[in-house]
């Protein structure tokens, strides 16, 4: 074989050893960032496009908590979206799907209804984020003819025969009916907002004028007026409630670490009345809950511990 032929199968051969050098190389750094990419995407399951859809009522501890769930998912990634909702609309969205979560379900009295309805279609949490919440008929401190339910109809026309309520639908005035049943009131429930309802609060307060509404605690409004609990003999109302939030039945398969920061989340009264403080006293309510956040994210650490 002469020089030059030599020489050409050499540069042949190295060539070749060149190119599937090249391209084990190419491989292997596709394998890497398959495999990187793969391993980031296991530690991030929950995060995706998808929105995580929570519904919103009209309450304002229930718009200062989700306007605080949102800061907290979106800062880990998530994008969320809030739905105004009534109380039953919010529950038949749970069960077809259409809505993933709900953080406020009031428990062992006020949404037992909805609790013996959905129960088999609703998944609702035996977690519960605060545990010494109330509810009643509240008066002004200035009513002094009336400390107790049972005192109401003796004094029917200072109040015009007329419970002042908030929204149709709610747990909350549904168990009014059934109170105003129980203890024979000669009295009509009137259905309005919750905003409504604490405007006329608000304008019976000013004038010194008697009232009589359903309301709970926590709730700002008892740090703005005093307002007392009338005695509910009968305990219609019941004693303590706890408040449960409640998701579509398949949300923990699909979202798990979502699933257990709303378990470990837990508020007190000072927690609550704070977050509600710093919503409604912000141009918008996102605005304050990212600024109450941002100044307790040592307790949300507590909750969203992966």
């Amino acid at each position: 074989m002469s020089n030059w032929k030599k020489v050409l199968s050499l540069g042949l051969v190295l060539l070749v050893v060149a190119v599937l050098a090249a391209c084990g190389g190419n491989d292997e750094e596709a394998n890497s960032e398959e495999n990187n990419e793969q391993t980031e995407q296991e530690s991030n399951t929950d995060v995706n496009e998808e929105e995580i859809s929570i519904g919103q009522i009209n309450w304002a501890e229930n718009i200062a908590v989700t306007n605080m769930w949102k800061v907290i998912l979106e800062e880990k990634g998530y994008n969320v979206k809030l739905s105004v909702l009534d109380m039953g609309t919010m529950m038949k969205a749970l069960e077809s799907g259409d809505l993933d979560v709900s953080l406020e379900v009031w428990l062992p009295v006020q949404d037992a209804n909805y609790l013996e309805e959905y129960q088999d279609t609703v998944n609702f949490s035996d977690a519960t984020w605060f545990d010494n919440a109330k509810v009643g008929l509240v008066v002004p401190e200035y009513v002094e003819e009336v400390d107790s339910i049972e005192d109401l109809n003796e004094h029917k026309d200072l109040f015009n025969g007329e419970i002042v309520g908030f929204d149709p639908g709610a747990g909350t005035m549904e168990v009014t009916e059934d109170l105003i049943e129980e203890y024979n009131l000669e009295f009509e429930l009137l259905p309005s907002s919750e905003p409504a309802m604490l405007t006329q609060i608000g304008e019976a307060v000013a004038n010194e004028e008697p009232i009589v509404a359903p309301l709970w605690t926590p709730h700002w409004i008892f740090s703005e007026y005093d307002l007392k609990f009338l005695e509910d003999p009968e305990n219609i109302y019941g004693g303590v409630e706890k408040i449960h939030h409640a998701t579509r039945t398949d949300f923990a398969d699909e979202y798990p670490n979502v699933s257990e920061y709303f378990k470990n989340w837990k508020m007190d009264d000072e927690q609550i009345g704070e977050l509600i403080n710093y919503v409604e006293n912000a141009d918008e309510p996102i605005e304050g809950a990212r600024e109450w956040v941002e100044e307790n994210q040592d307790l949300i650490d507590e909750w969203v511990q992966e």
